[in-house]
């Protein structure tokens, strides 16, 4: 297979669901260029209309959810929210387990006491965790499956506990950044069924150590529930921009990983910094596609005006190989494996389409951005 890479930026064509038109550009960054005749003025009028529709349906409850992590996206969504809707938002957040950043720690703590919100925490079970992960890692190469589905599942089964059917979401992931479901819309509503979070078949998952019972939680609520809800992506009504949220977030008390942690496979050091093994979810792309989080972000950079297609270029090279040997050894530690056991199930996702193998031994990209002169 031939990689090719869009002309603008430096995303290639593996990644999952994205297109190409016929100059060669990617439909990522055909999408930002649209953002400049879009009216972001009118649709902030329909989310103060879309708001109108719910705001004290509760009386002094909460009339509206969020779903955070505590990162910098979830802090200007909270922001949007609380102060320039003048909503009463209720946050729900899902804990991955693994180890905690300092940056992680403050941040989840800071979102709560700088906009005064509340914060409705599920710590999975660390045993089915553990079980689940071993087996959707060595089978799909998905390590962080049953924390994904959760991180899905569990906004909205307690949007309908509390009865908050408003529950906002940050960027619309497939049409922002290109995917299968690349629609421009506000509504959030097939939000379960994107790549991250798809459904598993439970006869995959179950045997004599995981139950129903114990995959209870990664049940999306029934349709009938569902249509109760209105989720929305924000970035629908808000010029997203992953670096001006970053830059706002920090005005208001999040924290980037400098001085902490010098990611050798990311692009940045303000995304996803919550915890340490986590990361492994992400890396696991190069492998199977040949592109990561360094492609990711460096590609945002180009259409941002951050860096040139060429710089973009280099720091791919540099860093969308370089797994991190502490999320290697902060996983192994969490699931139980040895190195050697994580490494050897690494490797069996290597597509050999996409890689060969170099004269010492390592996974290279056959056609890699870096040689790519167009």
């Amino acid at each position: 297979m031939n990689m090719k890479y869009c002309k603008k930026c430096v995303m290639p064509d593996t990644r999952p669901g994205i297109t190409f038109d016929g100059k060669g550009v990617c439909s990522a960054c055909r999408t930002h260029e649209k953002k400049k005749s879009i009216s972001y003025d009118a649709r902030f009028e329909e989310l103060k209309t879309l708001c109108n529709k719910y705001r004290g349906m509760n009386g002094d409850g909460y009339d509206c959810a969020i779903a955070v992590s505590g990162g910098k996206d979830s802090h200007y969504q909270v922001y949007v929210m609380k102060e320039l809707m003048g909503m009463n938002p209720i946050l729900f957040s899902v804990e991955d387990n693994f180890t905690m950043t300092e940056a992680g720690k403050h941040n989840l703590k800071n979102i709560s006491e700088e906009f005064g919100c509340p914060i409705v925490l599920l710590k999975p079970d660390i045993r089915t965790q553990k079980k689940v992960m071993k087996k959707t890692f060595e089978k799909l190469g998905k390590p962080t499956w049953f924390v994904d589905r959760l991180i899905y599942t569990f906004p909205l089964s307690m949007a309908i506990k509390f009865n908050t059917p408003l529950i906002v979401y940050g960027e619309n992931v497939g049409y922002e950044y290109g995917g299968a479901d690349a629609k421009e819309t506000y509504s959030a509503k097939e939000i379960i069924g994107n790549g991250v979070a798809s459904d598993i078949p439970l006869e995959m998952l179950l045997d004599g150590d995981i139950t129903e019972k114990d995959l209870s939680l990664t049940i999306a609520p029934s349709k009938e529930d569902l249509e109760k809800l209105d989720p929305i992506y924000l970035s629908y009504f808000v010029e997203w921009n992953s670096y001006k949220n970053y830059i706002f977030a920090k005005s208001r008390g999040f924290h980037d990983l400098s001085g902490e942690w010098d990611r050798t496979m990311m692009a940045e050091n303000f995304d996803q910094v919550d915890s340490i093994a986590y990361l492994v979810h992400a890396f696991l792309k190069y492998p199977k596609f040949g592109h990561a989080s360094a492609t990711d972000y460096a590609s945002r950079f180009v259409r941002y005006g951050l860096l040139t297609r060429e710089e973009a270029k280099q720091v791919v090279k540099e860093r969308d190989h370089a797994l991190d040997m502490k999320c290697v050894e902060d996983f192994c530690d969490f699931v139980g494996y040895t190195e050697t056991e994580f490494w050897a199930i690494i490797d069996k996702f290597y597509n050999r389409d996409l890689f060969k193998k170099n004269e010492f031994g390592q996974w290279v990209l056959i056609n890699p951005v870096w040689e790519d002169s167009k």
